[in-house]
């Protein structure tokens, strides 16, 4: 893999105008820079995160991305994403921080949940706040796009969070033509959306077309499985509740998302290239976050998180 990684980062400054969301998003990394002091970009090695880091790439060629990486670990993360994520930062050269929810369980701020849908996506929230006044960022960049949940459409490009991170969708700027305000007030940071404007669709395309690496799990393998609730949830990992009558059988499967293991369900799929991962997704009636039982929860689900100060 990491030949192919290092011939990826060759090919930045041979194809640096491709489309407007790419222009537009390298505009937005370039404004960060320009108004604020510390920012971060928050990876989680999903596939949202790995284009940031090729477009911060673009905004800043020949230049190194000029900020580091913040992981909030779960501890419940695929191995796979985990294995992609030390490669990838080690490749590009890049600074990694990690914070972990198991120090915030240990620490008492937060308190692990039990029972047959417990998840630690939750909890990350504390974590997140916590490493973001530990290291004083001022702008915390994201992978969140307005076609994922009704509640991240609300978000603001630059989205304001008070001193205490959370976010009030009742009081945020308006965002006129290209205008991005980065004002703050002392103890206030950004969280800043470089793909909002794009969907699924788009980021998939875009890493088609990049031929950027991206984690095994989101091609079709082979995966001891089991259904639950109508979803088809990984056997091969403790964290992942599973009654005894639940029946585990070898099937082909994907992910189209990789949040924590717990909460994060695999789709039938023998898509096992980008091209016909691509095809799939432009056929699919399903959303993307279908796959995600922490989204079901509640209506509001997501709204409530992020009014807490989560992604």
């Amino acid at each position: 893999m990491q030949s192919t990684v290092k011939r990826d980062i060759h090919s930045v400054g041979e194809s640096l105008a491709i489309n407007p969301l790419e222009s537009e998003a390298v505009y937005i990394f370039r404004e960060v820079i320009a108004q604020f002091e510390r920012p971060v970009l928050l990876f989680s090695g999903g596939k949202d995160s790995i284009t940031l880091v090729r477009l911060a790439q673009k905004a800043f060629f020949p230049s190194k991305i000029p900020f580091p990486l913040l992981h909030i670990d779960t501890g419940h993360n695929f191995p796979e994403t985990i294995a992609f994520r030390d490669q990838l930062v080690e490749d590009l050269g890049l600074t990694l921080i990690v914070r972990n929810v198991q120090d915030s369980i240990d620490a008492g701020k937060v308190i692990e949940e039990t029972g047959k849908y417990a998840s630690r996506n939750r909890l990350q929230t504390i974590t997140l706040l916590d490493a973001l006044d530990e290291f004083k960022f001022d702008a915390a960049i994201g992978g969140a796009r307005r076609d994922e949940e009704k509640a991240r459409a609300k978000e603001r490009i630059f989205s304001v969070r008070d001193d205490f991170g959370q976010w009030d969708e009742k009081n945020q700027r308006p965002e006129l033509f290209d205008f991005l305000n980065g004002n703050i007030d002392h103890g206030q940071n950004v969280r800043v959306f470089p793909i909002s404007n794009w969907t699924e669709l788009d980021v998939w395309s875009y890493i088609h077309q990049e031929n950027i690496k991206i984690p095994s799990i989101y091609f079709a393998h082979k995966r001891p499985t089991f259904f639950r609730d109508g979803m088809l949830w990984s056997a091969q990992d403790d964290v992942v509740y599973r009654a005894k009558d639940e029946e585990v059988v070898e099937r082909t499967v994907r992910f189209r998302t990789v949040g924590d293991m717990s909460c994060t369900a695999a789709i039938l799929s023998d898509a096992d290239t980008l091209e016909k991962v691509v095809g799939e997704i432009r056929s699919s009636t399903i959303s993307e976050r279908g796959a995600r039982i922490d989204d079901k929860r509640s209506e509001a689900a997501m709204e409530k998180r992020k009014q807490q100060g989560y992604f």
